[in-house]
């Protein structure tokens, strides 16, 4: 938008200044013009007031000398010529060159000026154009036309002088183009600073919003009177964003607390009913035992997301190898339990990484729990952590099936289980939940189908600044 109206802005001031220019350099030409047509139509006209009584009296040798002095003198090539077309008398200069009355462009003129016309300007002086200024004035004695006199002027001085005026309005118009560009620039800024605010209003404001920091608002500072106005259309509009996903978050943590519950009671129930039903009803009791504990998988999960979006904002700085090696230490004895070895890989750097507070624990939980479930007895699950250039990144990696590539991009979605999983015990929110903090962190997740199998999940976390210094 910024170029577009940078572009009418420029556009509106160089017609302006063409419009204004052009013209001053057409009045100027022809006042240059008119004033050597001016100089050269009098001498002419003198001249023809000259000979009227030496064609008369036949004595053009007086006339002669008069010629020969006035070329000599403007070096101006002169002459004059009889009703008959014939040359009575010419006068020209070593500067000026001859007189040559075959050229079209004089002939044009003493036919016309024998047909009793007087001169007159019908082309514009320019100059690129190096032809001569022509006039011929008919030589009328007791109203009949005897002759004529023919005066050649070169419009060399006159090209020159108007291509400096030429130079002068160009070199105008460049500086007030210039000034006005300087001038345009801020403007444009000015016009566009609501909209500017507005557009870093909008990038900022999704994140604000998931992250639970309070929205930014713009506010109606300055500007054109529109934008004003959707600058506290836009302030509103956040504030309703923010409020609504405020009350979400509070109703998902609440309705996931208040049912744990009468979750718990109903397991014992159905627990207490372990022995009391028929062996036909029994079947239905570890079923509905089933689904009681896949229920208490989602409300954790839930209660886990709810948590990682309350703490948002509040980073803290983590120790990485400290809390991996916990983690796989805990982990280590679930792991022996279903014959699958973890092995870590990278650590001892010292690295520090800002995530929520006890977000990089429900990160490992949630990946090393879901390597677990998909990993077979014997097999081995990776836990690495990389230095890259701008952030740490913290992969887990199993042998299990893996996913087909058109799964990956749907894989960390809220609830969503691969087709090929649905027995495999699982909520659906883990990724989620892994994607949420890795957000809430400023990093991000990505998934990657390793040679050999199985699923690689990558976590980058910012790593701390003063850690960045050092490395």
């Amino acid at each position: 938008m910024r170029l577009r109206l940078q572009a009418i802005v420029l556009s509106l001031v160089a017609l302006l200044v063409f419009g204004l220019g052009v013209p001053l350099a057409l009045a100027v030409a022809g006042r240059v013009q008119q004033e050597l047509f001016l100089d050269r139509l009098t001498d002419t006209s003198r001249f023809a007031s000259v000979a009227q009584r030496p064609i008369v009296d036949n004595r053009l040798g007086e006339l002669y000398d008069q010629l020969q002095r006035y070329s000599r003198t403007y070096d101006v090539p002169i002459a004059v010529v009889t009703q008959d077309r014939q040359l009575a008398a010419v006068a020209t200069s070593s500067a000026s060159g001859a007189f040559d009355r075959s050229d079209p462009a004089i002939a044009s003129k003493i036919d016309a000026a024998l047909a009793g016309k007087r001169p007159e300007l019908n082309t514009a002086l320019v100059p690129w154009d190096d032809s001569p200024l022509v006039l011929a004035e008919p030589i009328l004695i007791d109203g009949e036309v005897r002759g004529a006199v023919v005066t050649v002027s070169a419009t060399d001085k006159a090209r020159s002088l108007l291509a400096g005026y030429w130079a002068v309005i160009a070199a105008g118009a460049v500086l007030a183009f210039s000034l006005a560009l300087l001038v345009a620039l801020p403007v444009v800024r000015w016009i566009l600073r609501p909209v500017q605010r507005l557009d870093e209003a909008t990038e900022s404001l999704v994140a604000a919003v998931v992250s639970g920091r309070d929205v930014e608002l713009v506010g109606a500072a300055g500007g054109p009177p529109e934008l004003r106005k959707l600058e506290s259309s836009f302030d509103r509009m956040a504030a309703s964003v923010g409020e609504a996903l405020d009350a979400q978050r509070a109703f998902v943590a609440d309705a996931s607390h208040q049912l744990r519950n009468p979750l718990t009671a109903l397991k014992l129930r159905l627990g207490n009913l372990e022995g009391q039903v028929t062996p036909e009803a029994d079947e239905e009791r570890e079923a509905a035992v089933a689904d009681a504990d896949r229920l208490n998988q989602i409300l954790d999960g839930l209660l886990s997301m709810a948590r990682a979006e309350a703490s948002a904002g509040e980073l803290v700085v983590v120790d990485m190898d400290t809390s991996v090696a916990d983690r796989v230490a805990d982990w280590r004895v679930v792991a022996k339990a279903e014959g699958v070895r973890l092995e870590t890989h990278g650590l001892g750097d010292g690295l520090s990484v800002l995530t929520p507070a006890r977000g990089l624990e429900v990160v490992l939980d949630n990946l090393i729990g879901n390597a677990l479930k998909f990993s077979g007895t014997g097999s081995v699950v990776d836990i690495s952590v990389e230095d890259s250039e701008t952030v740490v990144e913290l992969a887990v990696r199993d042998h299990g099936p893996g996913l087909p590539p058109d799964e990956l991009e749907r894989a960390a979605d809220r609830f969503w289980r691969s087709p090929a999983h649905q027995n495999v015990p699982g909520s659906g929110l883990g990724l989620a939940i892994v994607s949420e903090i890795a957000m809430l962190a400023g990093g991000g997740v990505r998934l990657e189908l390793p040679d050999g199998g199985g699923l690689r999940v990558v976590v980058e976390l910012p790593v701390k600044a003063s850690d960045r210094g050092n490395t």
